[in-house]
């Protein structure tokens, strides 16, 4: 019983954490909106937050497979609750640059934490005794859940109350995550090889690992692409659609349909996940999931239909999340989870900040239906990458449990 606690408490430490993340998501620039007036800095603040925890999770992984998951978690929320805190509680005193400086801290730190926990969520999972595909998709799906609840939560308490107040929120939930994990997570010492090696050489250990399992190197290729068409999705393409259909109310409902079908499909998914077909499932969710949102709207501008497809794609895209993470989780050893997951976030993310450039370039240069067409056409053509390549099939490979081995928790 103790054993499935400390995945108990881990699993709950990073859900009250990502719900008050996505709360923030709104509160954020609404903030800087409300006190400086300008959509352009607004802009700034957003990139100035996320370049930094893209970096966080590529440059921290070494050290944080060295000193330890469980301690930079720690240590990250901490500091994460005090730099967000002082975000609403001392911009007046710092300017807009001294905000931009505390909205980088944050975003480094939280990228820190994120990949922290990541490291130690596998060790911590397969010591409860719970299949690791399973415990994948229950951690895929609390995320989900958060989005979904953070965000209407998120606007609901700006309108009651206001942003700066949401924005301590924040800083709560970090406080409350440091704590839980202090109180009640145990991450299980493993036995692992000391390397006596640079920093920078553990970082390129890390980026060897992904090029040299077949695998999670196709895994980084189609990770990369579809982060970057799902941006130019979500950042520009249906927006822009949105527009030409005169209601905002758009967007959030077409979020709401998905994230529906989403919390509802891990459900299944989470049931079934130990004994589920993984090459099939996802291959196939991939397939439902990806080109049909981009299509249905490029060829129509029927917004029932945008709706009834979010929603099923929402359930088509459930079950991949938790079964790359459960593929990473089985084929990294432990003693390198931090770097070569800081590595992988680094690479694939990095599509996102590109998908919303290349996106407002095709509807510029074409409109937005036929850049919605030939970007849902491209999407298809990746998802279709597991049938080809033969590497995709070792996704149902389950490999034996790992033997105990020590290294820092």
């Amino acid at each position: 019983m103790s054993r499935r606690r400390d995945l108990v408490a881990l699993l709950t430490a990073d859900t009250i954490s990502a719900v008050g993340t996505r709360m923030s998501a709104l509160a954020l620039p609404w903030f800087v909106l409300v006190s400086t007036g300008s959509a352009t800095r607004a802009g700034v603040v957003a990139f100035v937050e996320m370049v930094p925890y893209v970096l966080a999770a590529a440059a921290g992984g070494p050290l944080i497979d060295r000193i330890g998951g469980r301690r930079f978690s720690i240590g990250a929320d901490a500091v994460s609750a005090l730099a967000v805190a002082s975000i609403p509680l001392f911009h007046e005193r710092i300017g807009f640059g001294g905000l931009l400086v505390l909205v980088g801290l944050a975003g480094g730190l939280r990228g820190f934490g994120d990949t922290a926990k990541e490291a130690i969520f596998p060790r911590v999972a397969r010591e409860s005794g719970m299949e690791m595909t399973r415990a994948a998709s229950l951690q895929d799906g609390l995320h989900r859940l958060a989005t979904l609840l953070g965000a209407p939560a998120g606007g609901a308490l700006i309108a009651i109350l206001d942003a700066p107040t949401v924005l301590l929120f924040d800083a709560a939930t970090f406080g409350i995550s440091a704590v839980l994990v202090v109180l009640l997570v145990r991450v299980p010492p493993v036995e692992a090889p000391v390397a006596d090696e640079s920093y920078a050489q553990s970082l390129r250990a890390g980026i060897t690992f992904l090029r040299s399992d077949r695998l999670v190197g196709a895994i980084v290729v189609m990770l990369f692409a579809t982060n970057l068409f799902d941006a130019a999705y979500n950042s520009v393409l249906l927006p822009t659609w949105a527009t030409l259909m005169g209601s905002p109310v758009v967007l959030g409902l077409a979020s709401a349909s998905f994230g529906i079908g989403a919390v509802l499909g891990n459900i299944v998914f989470t049931a079934y996940a130990p004994r589920a077909p993984r090459w099939a499932l996802f291959t196939l969710g991939f397939i439902v999931g990806g080109a049909p949102r981009f299509l249905a709207i490029g060829l129509t501008d029927e917004i029932w239909l945008l709706y009834g497809v979010s929603f099923v794609t929402g359930i088509g895209l459930a079950a991949i999340n938790p079964i790359l993470g459960a593929v990473i989780y089985e084929r990294v050893p432990p003693h390198m989870m931090a770097r070569v997951q800081g590595a992988l976030t680094a690479v694939t993310w990095g599509g996102i900040p590109l998908g919303g450039l290349l996106g407002g370039a095709a509807a510029g240069a074409v409109g937005v239906h036929a850049a919605l067409v030939v970007t849902g056409l491209l999407y298809l053509a990746v998802t279709l990458m597991p049938v080809f390549r033969p590497a995709w099939r070792d996704l149902d490979v389950r490999p034996e449990p790992r033997t105990a081995e020590r290294v820092p928790a």
